[in-house]
């Protein structure tokens, strides 16, 4: 998803900023903008779940998240890691086929902190994807991508740098994250990402089940089947709702107030904020699945997501704690300022 830009002129109206992403996403658009600023909360949605017009959008319609998804990875890193399971040091290569690793310097040296920060030199997508995508390409491009073709893509990739050393976007790289974290924990990314992230935070909206209920996707203007992404799902499977996710949000921004009962609480959520790429010496540290911002002294942290049939952005500032959720049941388009109106609108809350 694109990088928002920056914006020199005066913060507009919260109404106004959430309208213009309403609008952004097109007058068909099945969308919700959720905002919560200055102690006040508030919603707009727009339009239906499908294009039957039979079901209105509501703060509970679950939307397909795409790399959004990543966030939900990353606090599962941070949890795992505040229960001992595994470490955010822990090597890539314990946890792979013998023979799999990467070509490259600093291949052996891959770990799971790495892979959450996009630090660890991996490509953004598998050698081999492409290919098996082109028979849906504009329906489901991951869904012929099987994990059994995920370790042999991981042989035939060379690093583009050393890990640690630069920043490069990879939905390989966490998705891997995933796999690592299932082979130390025993379990299934789907079953450790319930148990330890979505129960605990109460998100009961919020699954990565490919048939729960959900909106119908539109590309084009045509409806899109359910995203399926087997190889790689703690890349991009989540689907949730606006309500979940400002919950989600909320408890982000502000640790000391998230109930979370068997959420190592606010260690885990702090973690996932605030780590560095090498344990050592005192040095700036960087989000776990976040892009982050600092404006006028505020830090925004924000994400966005794509799929074939949806776009989702999710951002917060903890001070003051500002948080904005804006879902559409549209894919993501070249010309679309649905994304850059959303982080604007959390831009504009956090700086009033």
């Amino acid at each position: 998803m694109p990088y928002p830009s920056t914006d020199s002129g005066r913060p507009a109206p919260a109404s106004a900023r959430a309208q213009a992403a309403i609008e952004a996403a097109g007058r068909h658009a099945g969308t919700v903008v959720a905002v919560h600023g200055h102690g006040v909360t508030s919603l707009l949605c727009h339009g239906h779940t499908d294009r039957t017009r039979t079901l209105p959008v509501t703060d509970r319609t679950r939307f397909e998240i795409g790399s959004a998804t990543k966030t939900f990875t990353a606090l599962l890193l941070a949890t795992l890691a505040a229960h001992g399971t595994l470490a955010l040091d822990e090597p890539l290569a314990r946890h792979v086929p013998s023979g799999a690793l990467p070509r490259g310097p600093g291949a052996t040296d891959i770990t799971a902190r790495h892979l959450a920060t996009h630090t660890a030199g991996l490509p953004r997508l598998p050698p081999g994807l492409l290919r098996t995508a082109l028979a849906t390409w504009t329906t489901n491009p991951y869904q012929s991508y099987s994990p059994d073709l995920l370790w042999a893509s991981l042989a035939r990739t060379r690093l583009r740098h050393p890990p640690g050393t630069r920043r490069h976007y990879s939905n390989f790289g966490v998705g891997l994250l995933g796999h690592l974290m299932s082979h130390a924990a025993g379990r299934s990314y789907s079953t450790l990402l319930r148990d330890h992230v979505l129960h605990p935070l109460g998100l009961t909206d919020t699954t990565d089940d490919p048939g729960c209920a959900q909106a119908t996707g539109h590309w084009h203007g045509r409806p899109r089947p359910p995203s399926l992404i087997p190889a790689l799902p703690a890349a991009g499977a989540v689907r949730s709702s606006a309500r979940d996710l400002l919950h989600y949000l909320r408890c982000l921004a502000a640790p000391d107030a998230c109930a979370a009962e068997r959420l190592p609480r606010g260690t885990a959520l702090r973690t996932a904020l605030h780590t560095v790429l090498h344990p050592g010496p005192p040095q700036p540290d960087t989000p776990l699945g976040w892009s982050r911002r600092t404006v006028r002294d505020r830090h925004l942290y924000f994400h966005s997501g794509g799929t074939r049939g949806f776009t989702a952005f999710i951002g917060f500032c903890p001070h003051p704690l500002t948080a904005v959720v804006a879902l559409t049941n549209t894919s993501p388009a070249p010309t679309s300022r649905f994304v850059q109106n959303a982080y604007l609108l959390l831009r504009s809350q956090a700086l009033t």
